[in-house]
């Protein structure tokens, strides 16, 4: 650079060469640099004075490069686009944002995660989310993620592991399904009620249901594989779903869904947000745990009333 420095007047020059062979005018280039045109015109013949060529040949119709100025304007071309590239791409380091990737299922992304997206980004705003979605029960090794939700056991020596909910489930519908047909343990005269299921589940309907409900004669019940459909036609009205509350707790503080009855089955299990052990957390991972484990710890304070009155795993 120190003999470009000798070679021509100065960097100027050359940003005002390329312009009026880019546009084919002084005046075009003047108004680009905010110049006038005559100040443009002599930048051109000084830098044509130094060198001791003429890069233009002038006439009333504007600017035509010679040879010497078209073997110039592209090299200086060429070397201002990759100034430019290399710019652009500092500029992206300053402003790229961290990927942080979470495997969680379809159902808690839509119902839970969703709604609080707003919330997350004011408290994450440098923060690109991947969401690796899983469409059933939440099984099997968190993969090459950031943060898993997974319902952990106390054998999987693997993964490092913090409580986030308790497996609570709550029969649920929209207030307008529970206007039309009443509770489960009370159904409007003549009104049987349609249980909407998830089918990929290892608890069987009698002891989510009970029994009592499950052996009434006209009851449809209506299996579904992903429990995202399932709460989305609960939401519309269709039917009444198993809430578990680690998905449906937002959808209950709002009222979209309310309880359809007064059961409430505890499993003694609970879900866990989990990594795998052996890699370095990064600080920010760590925060946006401690952020999802407080938004749910909020809801559940929320619910606290509602989630009271609670009934076995396995009553009738």
């Amino acid at each position: 650079m120190d003999g470009l420095g000798r070679l021509v007047p100065s960097a100027r020059s050359l940003l005002i060469f390329e312009a009026a062979a880019r546009a084919g005018s002084c005046s075009a280039a003047a108004r680009e640099f905010n110049l006038t045109q005559p100040s443009v015109s002599r930048n051109i013949a000084q830098l044509e004075a130094h060198l001791g060529v003429q890069l233009f040949t002038r006439s009333p119709s504007g600017l035509a490069l010679t040879a010497e100025g078209q073997m110039l304007h592209r090299a200086v071309a060429d070397g201002f686009r990759q100034i430019e590239a290399a710019i652009q791409d500092v500029l992206a380091l300053r402003t790229r944002k961290e990927v942080v990737e979470l495997s969680l299922s379809t159902a808690f992304v839509t119902h839970w995660f969703i709604p609080r997206l707003p919330d997350f980004q004011a408290a994450f705003p440098s923060v690109d989310l991947r969401f690796q979605l899983i469409g059933g029960t939440l099984r099997g090794a968190p993969g090459n993620v950031d943060l898993a939700m997974r319902m952990a056991s106390p054998d999987e020596a693997d993964r490092l592991s913090w409580p986030f909910a308790p497996e609570l489930i709550i029969p649920v519908c929209s207030p307008a399904y529970l206007a039309a047909r009443g509770a489960l343990d009370s159904p409007a005269r003549g009104r049987r009620h349609v249980l909407l299921h998830l089918s990929d589940t290892q608890y069987d309907e009698a002891m989510l249901w009970g029994g009592r409900l499950i052996r009434e004669p006209g009851t449809t019940r209506i299996a579904f594989s992903d429990y995202g459909v399932v709460l989305q036609a609960a939401l519309k009205g269709e039917g009444v779903a198993l809430g578990w509350i680690t998905v449906v707790s937002r959808a209950l503080i709002d009222q979209a869904l309310i309880p359809a009855s007064a059961r409430r089955v505890h499993t003694g299990r609970f879900f866990h947000l989990v990594a795998p052990k052996g890699r370095s957390l990064r600080p920010l991972v760590l925060a946006i745990r401690d952020w999802m484990i407080g938004q749910m710890r909020d809801d559940m304070e929320r619910l606290g009333s509602l989630l009271a009155v609670a009934e076995p795993a396995g009553g009738a």
